[in-house]
């Protein structure tokens, strides 16, 4: 049974076509990564998918009750204002303490409560939003460029505990992410977007084909090797012919 399954999906904002003829499907416990270049839709995808966005053709079915939890790529908040953590995961809506707690504890932060929010350094930020996303014990957690501005250890300590969260929680992880050498390493599936999927499957598979390659070009087949991670799921890949469409330019969309 999938989760969440998007078929010939049509996105446009601004009366520009961001996604076009997209399908999308995840599974249990998957971890996904979505790559592509700068205004490829991978963020409107993920803003579809929960359904702060409508498309403008095809359809999204969920599983019913579906329980998810979103990471976006920004949230701005006033630095002057006075609050901790444990009062950030308790809004907008009251939330026992104990489960502000254990979701700081799921996320890697359980020493973060009290600390005011506009003391964190990006990294414990974006463990702070990620525990914000835990307290639904979503069945499927979506995460928009969560390391964006961490070093490269910060990152790979990030995606650790994302895996470990997969692996405690059982829940399914989508992923956007320019950091293909880290990211695609704790993919069990890699989905190339560039207005519609390029190509998809096990990340060593995508990383050589055509469609990959068009886009990244052929240096990162070398980093994707070097960090392989073995998981339990094996994907057959799927790959679209059309290269002149995947290098097609896009206008600029956040992500």
């Amino acid at each position: 049974m999938t989760l969440i399954e998007a078929t010939g999906l049509h996105v446009s904002l601004g009366g520009h076509e961001v996604l076009q003829g997209v399908d999308f499907a995840i599974a249990p416990g998957e971890i996904v990564t979505i790559v592509g270049p700068n205004g490829s839709g991978k963020s409107t995808l993920l803003r579809t998918l929960i359904g702060a966005l409508k498309p403008s053709a095809g359809r999204i079915r969920r599983k019913p009750g579906l329980r998810l939890g979103y990471v976006p790529q920004k949230l701005l908040m006033d630095p002057t204002l006075p609050m901790t953590v444990m009062r950030f995961l308790s809004l907008p809506r009251r939330v026992p303490a104990e489960e502000r707690r254990a979701a700081l504890a799921e996320a890697g932060a359980e020493a973060l409560g009290e600390r005011p929010m506009s003391g964190l350094s990006g990294g414990q930020f974006q463990r702070v939003m990620l525990a914000r996303a835990l307290l639904t014990r979503p069945e499927l957690l979506l995460l928009d460029e969560p390391t964006q501005g961490l070093d490269q250890p910060g990152s790979a300590a990030f995606y650790q505990q994302i895996e470990h969260i997969r692996e405690h929680l059982g829940c399914a992880v989508v992923m956007v992410s320019h950091e293909l050498h880290v990211v695609m390493s704790a993919s069990d599936r890699v989905v190339c977007l560039n207005g519609h999927v390029c190509c998809q499957g096990h990340p060593e598979i995508v990383a050589q084909a055509a469609e990959y390659r068009a886009l990244f070009g052929t240096g990162t087949h070398g980093a994707l090797a070097l960090y392989r991670h073995e998981h339990s799921h094996v994907h057959d890949e799927t790959c679209g012919h059309d290269h002149a469409a995947a290098q097609a330019p896009k206008a600029a969309e956040a992500g």
